[in-house]
């Protein structure tokens, strides 16, 4: 059986198209086309940063469209830091 879903709350599929359409209008072309190739490798790293993004939005402290370098700067900052492993031979 389906569970009837209120009018009032949206799907998935608005939600993921509302998603689309803030980061179309954020994002220059070259940073969305980053976004993308990092969503194919890393998901979970593409929806923090889309997520950080849109609250940034709705927070009105993104003005301009975010460059492709401002991009990478984000996505530096929440990768989490790799860890270098140093082994001492004897």
């Amino acid at each position: 059986m389906s569970h009837p879903q209120d009018e009032n709350t949206p799907n998935e599929a608005e939600i993921t198209a509302q998603k689309e359409m803030i980061l179309k209008q954020i994002l220059s072309s070259d940073a969305r086309l980053r976004l993308n190739n990092v969503r194919m490798v890393k998901p979970d790293l593409a929806s923090l940063v889309e997520n950080y993004l849109i609250g940034m939005v709705s927070q009105g402290k993104i003005h301009a469209q975010i460059t492709d370098d401002q991009l990478k700067q984000i996505l530096l900052s929440t990768q989490q830091p790799k860890r270098d492993f140093k082994f001492n031979r004897r």
